[in-house]
């Protein structure tokens, strides 16, 4: 079996009902919207983030999911769908997992308002049900994810993100979206403050050693689609870098920066640049700090008594650290 399917099994009729409920919750008078949306749901990935706010929910007490927790997970998926959409025509990006973007079939102007439909359907699928709580921790995500990818951007130019920079930017872009999730899973059971702020951390720990292992990635530890050293080709200075020019000599550290400054299109030089990150240590640092969250993870997950919910969180932290792509 799957990890994915395993992960899933507890909640398997649930994210059945979800499904539903995320199809509908999409539905336009519009037959282009209609026809767009439908491509989009038809192209889903792993449905991660959905998973998280059920399987939350459940730990968090509640042994039968109510319709709250099934709009949460439906305001995530909205959202954040909405998002890639416009990320892709920022990127000027032709394929999303594989298959055609909105923006490659249906052109910029048409993909960017589908994005704002979606967005709106999310706000209001929220606002119409009085789930205010709800949309105020992903509006928090949002503004935060949105802020990550402004800062990147920023120190990008001048190449000067040290490593609590880039933890900050990481957080921002990447983690709060997962802890959004399991937070949002925890608020739609009203559990308390203290216990949605622990599962915020729980989510934010293992969002951070997502993008950690996504930035390993970079140096070739797999073969997952992405080509190798695109991150340093869009000069995205991640961890394994970052640690390498703090330990590099003067010389070695010229080189680096001048490399990934003005030589990040040379296919050779790049390699060159990877090899002499692997050298440095860059890579097994950036692990050992993808574990301590791991742990992190682990240690708040811990607290929480034995279910099948946990167990599947417990095997999604595996997940994060252990997968291939």
């Amino acid at each position: 079996m799957k990890v994915t399917a395993q992960i899933k099994k507890p909640i398997e009729r649930e994210m059945e009902l979800f499904e539903k409920k995320f199809y509908a919750s999409m539905s336009s008078k519009v037959a282009l919207l209609n026809r767009i949306t439908h491509f989009v749901v038809n192209r889903k990935g792993k449905q991660m983030r959905p998973m998280f706010v059920l399987l939350t929910a459940k730990i968090c007490g509640e042994s039968k999911i109510q319709d709250r927790t099934y709009r949460g997970a439906s305001v995530i998926e909205l959202i954040h769908t909405a998002t890639l959409v416009h990320d892709d025509v920022v990127d000027d990006s032709d394929k999303r997992r594989g298959f055609f973007s909105v923006n490659a079939l249906w052109k910029n102007k048409i993909a960017v308002l589908v994005g704002d439909y979606l967005l709106s359907k999310g706000l209001l699928l929220c606002i119409d049900h009085d789930d205010f709580d709800l949309l105020k921790i992903i509006s928090v995500a949002v503004r935060s994810m949105s802020e990550g990818e402004l800062l990147q951007i920023e120190k990008a130019r001048r190449l000067d993100i040290d490593e609590d920079v880039y933890l900050e930017i990481i957080k921002q872009k990447t983690a709060t979206l997962i802890a959004s999730c399991c937070a949002i899973g925890a608020q739609s059971v009203y559990a308390d403050k203290e216990e949605v702020d622990r599962m915020w951390a729980f989510g934010e720990a293992l969002g951070m050693a997502f993008q950690i292992k996504d930035d390993l990635f970079d140096y070739g530890e797999a073969q997952i689609g992405k080509p190798l050293g695109i991150d340093i080709k869009e000069r995205k200075m991640t961890l394994p870098l970052i640690h390498a020019l703090n330990v590099a000599d003067g010389s070695q550290r010229r080189w680096l920066l001048n490399s990934i400054k003005n030589h990040n299109k040379d296919k050779k030089r790049v390699r060159e640049v990877i090899a002499l990150v692997k050298s440095l240590g860059g890579l097994d640092y950036a692990t050992t700090k993808m574990h301590q969250y791991q742990k992190q993870a682990l240690e708040i997950l811990s607290t929480y008594p034995d279910s099948p919910a946990k167990d599947s969180l417990r095997l999604m932290i595996d997940y994060v650290i252990e997968r291939k792509k």
